[in-house]
């Protein structure tokens, strides 16, 4: 069956060009030209990769990914305009999985968009069981549990944390995060990894504001330091 993937953008030319490429690639695609009809489309197509821009009418893309997080991990990839640091992680911080930077060409987008169907569905993961002690990774059914709780973790999040663990108490460095979690042929923005820590620890952390499972190692990144929750 075909995957299916939902363009929201209030671009029209951008959206129908996106979507016969691709079409043209083997997918189904859904197309919304502002957020209220994002959302009312993603709940009721189930759609298996949203394309969002971070600028839209009625209700904006920030608005779209948040409510979006608290029902889904569907992966999210943000499309934006802006290029100030900030502006760029912040669909990053609301649970989006990668970012592209307008202007873009098809093909890339398509490039991340099958980067990200294929952690999505563990077609680079090998089977393994992960443990800490509280947290436990299934990498084949990609599920993941904190003292026995499932957590629902965005595809991104998992290969974060699922890298972190394969390494536990070997500290990785951003650079080494990225090509862990988006590929080495991924060209971006390091401290985007930042955000997805950010991220995790909310969801896996006792308390994030003083993590104990995932630590940051000043001047180098982060490592896994399950040591209780």
């Amino acid at each position: 069956m075909a995957q299916r993937v939902l363009l929201v953008d209030d671009e029209r030319k951008l959206v129908e060009g996106l979507a016969a490429y691709f079409r043209q690639a083997g997918f189904e695609t859904l197309a919304a030209y502002d957020g209220r009809v994002a959302l009312d489309l993603a709940r009721r197509e189930q759609p298996d990769l949203i394309v969002l821009d971070l600028m839209l009418p009625q209700v904006d893309g920030i608005e779209v990914c948040r409510q979006i997080r608290r029902v889904s991990a569907v992966p999210i990839i943000m499309l934006t305009a802006r290029v100030e640091e900030a502006d760029m992680l912040i669909g990053l911080e609301l649970g989006a999985d990668d970012y592209i930077a307008k202007p873009f060409s098809p093909r890339e987008v398509l490039a991340r968009a099958r980067a990200v169907l294929r952690r999505t569905n563990g077609a680079l993961q090998p089977a393994a069981l992960l443990r800490g002690a509280t947290v436990t990774l299934d990498v084949e059914r990609r599920s993941v549990t904190v003292a026995g709780r499932a957590v629902e973790l965005t595809p991104t999040e998992f290969d974060l944390l699922a890298a972190l663990m394969r390494n536990h108490g070997r500290p990785l460095s951003r650079v080494q995060l990225l090509d862990a979690t988006q590929g080495d042929e991924y060209i971006g923005y390091d401290r985007t990894i930042d955000a997805h820590i950010k991220n995790l620890r909310r969801k896996i952390e006792a308390d994030p504001a003083n993590p104990r499972v995932i630590v940051t190692v000043f001047g180098v990144g982060y490592k896994f330091a399950d040591a209780g929750v």
